[in-house]
């Protein structure tokens, strides 16, 4: 699968850099601030010392898909109360949504008076290829420089900056952090650009075979920022949860159509009817805990490319959303 998957994939590193490079010179009027560790690799702050903003989010959700995806906000997610939403599309749903934006790399050091821990997200995971799906996948990127985006609100340790140089084989100097804290507007927005990568994500779960995605596109409403982490993590996961929506285009059968499309929204996990937050602190706010499957948009159309055929699953969860967002 992996040589059929990836024969015609293009670099996400190279067709990610001009849009960082737009993104730092753009930076005043974005209100980010840039600033360089010792090592010589770049700090872009968006949320944790400056304001930043939904604009850079959504380029930054845009560098997180490679360069390969776009993001743009509209008005047609669903909901009276919550009528702005983000509109996601990949040229190369597989390796833009799983090859670049997943937050799939573990980074982490541990100090004698501190520790850092964050999941990287970005066209740098595509270089390192450290993870098992870049084997699956038969992929890994080569370029000069890279970037990576941190969810986080601490700026990175240099000694995780020389890891990451390290493993993709460049300079630390040629290393980008971009910084979204949870709590931020560019934060939630760039989360809600994850929506079309949930889906894709799920579907990899679901052992459905990816080489028969042709092409994708999700919406989703754009979270509240809530005032701390927890409220944060909790309204941006059911932004996804309770208003994702999701159409897959696929080259496969009507049967493996209709399976997909009903085993992928959120509603057929066991923990599905509570917001996030409450089914993350029941579980003693231990992640694995959690049924994998609630982490799915909230409805998914799922159109067989060779048949016509359209199937749909899922809801729309206007109580829940309105819950979790604080109305």
């Amino acid at each position: 699968m992996s040589s059929e998957l990836s024969a015609n994939w293009t670099s996400v590193n190279a067709a990610c850099q001009p849009l960082v490079d737009a993104l730092i010179a753009d930076a005043q009027a974005l209100n980010l601030e840039i600033s360089t560790l010792e090592n010589g690799t770049r700090i872009v702050d968006a949320g944790i010392n400056c304001k930043g903003g939904l604009e850079a989010g959504r380029r930054i959700g845009e560098i997180c898909m490679g360069g390969l995806g776009t993001a743009s906000l509209g008005t047609n997610s669903g909901f009276d109360n919550w009528p702005w939403s983000v509109n996601v599309h990949a040229k190369t749903p597989v390796l833009s949504c799983l090859g670049s934006q997943y937050a799939g790399w573990s980074l982490s050091h541990k100090s004698e008076d501190s520790k850092f821990f964050a999941l990287g997200s970005g066209p740098g995971r595509a270089l390192a290829a450290r993870e098992e799906l870049f084997k699956e996948f038969g992929y890994q990127d080569k370029a000069d420089s890279t970037v990576i985006v941190l969810e986080v609100d601490s700026f990175p340790p240099v000694e995780v900056a020389e890891k990451v140089a390290d493993n993709c084989g460049i300079k630390a100097e040629n290393l980008t952090f971009i910084l979204t804290p949870t709590s931020s507007l560019a934060g939630v927005m760039q989360i809600a650009i994850r929506v079309l990568e949930v889906a894709m994500h799920k579907a990899h779960e679901l052992h459905f075979p990816l080489e028969k995605i042709v092409d994708g596109y999700g919406v989703t409403p754009v979270a509240p920022p809530g005032g701390d982490f927890m409220t944060a993590m909790g309204r941006t996961n059911d932004a996804i949860l309770f208003g994702g929506q999701v159409h897959l285009f696929v080259d496969a059968t009507d049967e493996e159509a209709r399976d997909l499309a009903e085993k992928m929204p959120s509603n057929t996990s066991s923990d599905y009817g509570r917001p996030f937050a409450e089914i993350f602190k029941a579980y003693e706010y231990d992640f694995f805990k959690i049924d994998g499957s609630l982490f799915s948009p909230g409805k998914v159309i799922v159109t067989n490319t060779n048949s016509g055929k359209s199937f749909s699953a899922g809801e729309l969860n206007r109580d829940l959303l309105n819950q979790s967002f604080g109305l």
